[in-house]
């Protein structure tokens, strides 16, 4: 969770078209980042696939007015709502965008061409049928911030305990000069957000940051085979509760249209 998921962008940045709080140019820029491009494949009425521009606008003309995301891993259908060919699908890259108004999700495939050093990345959404239902496990803002401000003291408890690379000041310098980073020339979420959300995402980030570090920096003093378990065993349910709260915020959005807030 170093970096926000393509699924968050589409969804993010297209609530923001959909509601007319930015323009199709200003969405599209800030949906594909660095990618060189995005289509959608499948899009009801085209036979061929469209830039995001033309399927965000289709979309909306099918009677979309929201997008949600799912943020699936195995064993947790986080955000998806079925059919199960379509859960299996987004299982593929772990990430969805579901769409609120019309029984249709969007699942990324991405590709890599271009010689070492000259990369480029297009994407293709795939655009499929799914079940209106409420979508699995997606906590509320309220519910996912008291969670995370928990998982974030257990897990920087825990990970002291077992001496982990990540739990400590070296963390908090990494944890620091990544979100100064990510702060300069991006915008969290997307306008139309309430700030809740905003705070929501932001402490999802920092907690994903903080999983992240303690599995790819060493393993300080947990060298036997049951400390790295130990370290396993925490980190997991932290991860998930970081997910859950990404997703959360991410909705915001559509669960205030809901609540008939907006």
């Amino acid at each position: 969770m170093l970096s926000e998921p393509r699924s968050g962008l589409l969804a993010a940045w297209g609530n923001a078209l959909l509601a007319g709080f930015v323009s199709p140019d200003d969405a599209v820029l800030a949906i594909v980042g660095e990618d060189a491009v995005h289509r959608v494949e499948g899009v009801p009425g085209e036979s061929a696939p469209v830039g995001l521009t033309l399927a965000l606008g289709r979309l909306r003309s099918l009677g979309v007015t929201g997008l949600r995301v799912a943020l699936p891993a195995p064993g947790h259908p986080l955000g998806l709502s079925g059919p199960p060919e379509f859960n299996a699908r987004a299982l593929e890259p772990e990430e969805a965008v579901i769409c609120y108004g019309a029984a249709l999700g969007l699942v990324p495939e991405v590709y890599e061409a271009g010689p070492d050093g000259d990369v480029h990345v297009e994407v293709v959404w795939h655009c499929l049928a799914v079940r209106e239902a409420p979508p699995a496990d997606v906590p509320s803002l309220g519910e996912a911030e008291r969670e995370l401000a928990e998982a974030l003291r257990d897990a920087t408890e825990v990970l002291t305990r077992l001496d982990v690379a990540g739990s400590g000041p070296m963390a908090e310098a990494a944890i620091d000069a990544y979100r100064a980073r990510a702060e300069r020339g991006r915008e969290v979420l997307a306008p139309g957000y309430p700030p809740r959300a905003v705070r929501v995402l932001e402490l999802a980030q920092r907690v994903g940051l903080l999983v992240s570090l303690a599995y790819e920096h060493g393993h300080g003093g947990a060298v036997s085979a049951s400390e790295m378990s130990a370290r396993g065993v925490a980190l997991r349910p932290v991860e998930r509760t970081a997910r859950r709260a990404t997703v959360a915020a991410y909705n915001a959005y559509v669960e205030e249209r809901e609540r008939g807030v907006r």
